[in-house]
């Protein structure tokens, strides 16, 4: 059964441009290299909830532990949480709609 890691996130203040930079020439090709199947990626415009929530489909729960358990994949986080703060993952069994 396929699964999503959901990300969620904060970016912290004073590093927007480093950040964006990051996201767009590191993050998001390093994924896809990972084998992340990244398919949303949201922003909170309003409220109380995390800043941004970017969503990943992995092929089953076993294949997702083996990726994220990866030396790649902890390099890739540490890097990200150079950016951000508060962040969390979860894992879940996907459905179909908007997970959180």
């Amino acid at each position: 059964m396929q699964h999503k890691l959901i990300m969620t996130w904060d970016i912290t203040p004073g590093k927007e441009q480093e950040y964006f930079d990051f996201l767009i020439h590191t993050y998001v090709p390093r994924m896809n290299q990972l084998g992340f199947e990244l398919t949303d990626a949201w922003a909170t415009i309003y409220g109380d909830e995390p800043q941004v929530m970017v969503i990943a489909i992995l092929p089953d729960e076993l294949e997702a532990e083996r990726r994220m358990s990866q030396n790649d994949w902890h390099v890739l986080i540490d890097q990200l949480e150079e950016f951000v703060d508060n962040l969390e993952m979860k894992l879940v069994p996907a459905r179909e709609g908007f997970q959180f």
